[in-house]
């Protein structure tokens, strides 16, 4: 069964970046093979691993509540046959996108058989690696295992923090968590105070450790190069493989 690793924040808290570098992580660790999944409706985990989208799940199940199926073509085999055509198949991994979320109206047709298909493709891979919005719409209504590992990343403000043990606090009433989970405080000059450590324990929450700032991530954002090839001298990303070390199994 594959090992579902999760990653979730609120925006603006670097989970995505974070998220590529623990597929790169896997990879050169040969934990493979993976599949990516990005489920935040603002979807750019692909820009962060240097791949093009076509099309989405979310425009696959609002073509078929519309009815845009060939004649002749059943649902099933009309969302097999896009499913298909949304995986991107790189040498080290494949993604798929969610996009967008649900409009008014009845998807109950289309996301039965978007989670059949789910459940069918995550048996050929030995590692998923999920980056989700902070409500998780799509962990709960579309995934298909449950999450082993959920990674919250927050920045050091303490409403950060608060956002985070909400996110917690939804992922254990959703019943979707049945690992650990984990919170990294991202983006910060160093380790925040014992005092800091033992509030973020208390609420439950496993801390990681902190990926300290890093002008070189910020230089790649801002060129729009994507950090998953970044050097690997970067002080982020051997902070981040340093806590992947600890507890990725």
């Amino acid at each position: 069964m594959a090992i579902t690793v999760a990653f979730s924040g609120k925006g603006g808290t670097g989970k995505t970046t974070l998220s590529g570098f623990l597929v790169r992580y896997l990879i050169e660790h040969k934990k493979t093979p993976i599949l990516v999944v990005d489920a935040d409706p603002n979807h750019n985990l692909n820009e962060v691993l240097g791949v093009e989208v076509d099309i989405t799940l979310g425009e696959i199940r609002e073509q078929m509540k519309k009815g845009d199926v060939p004649t002749g073509m059943t649902k099933d085999r009309f969302i097999e046959t896009k499913m298909a055509e949304a995986i991107i198949e790189t040498d080290d991994f494949d993604l798929i996108v969610m996009g967008r979320p649900e409009g008014p109206g009845c998807y109950c047709a289309a996301n039965a058989l978007l989670s059949e298909f789910l459940r069918k493709l995550v048996k050929n891979y030995e590692y998923i690696v999920m980056d989700n919005e902070a409500g998780m719409e799509h962990i709960s209504r579309l995934t298909t295992s449950d999450v082993d590992i959920m990674i919250i990343v927050s920045d050091a403000s303490k409403r950060g923090l608060q956002a985070a043990f909400r996110i917690n606090e939804l992922a254990k009433n959703l019943g979707i968590v049945r690992g650990d989970s984990y919170l990294i405080i991202n983006n910060v000059p160093k380790e925040p105070s014992e005092e800091v450590i033992k509030y973020i324990k208390d609420q439950g929450l496993n801390y990681a450790g902190v990926v300290r700032s890093d002008e070189m991530v910020q230089e790649y954002d801002l060129s729009g190069r994507p950090t998953f090839s970044i050097s690997k001298e970067s002080m982020a990303l051997l902070d981040a493989y340093k806590i992947f070390n600890n507890i990725i199994v």
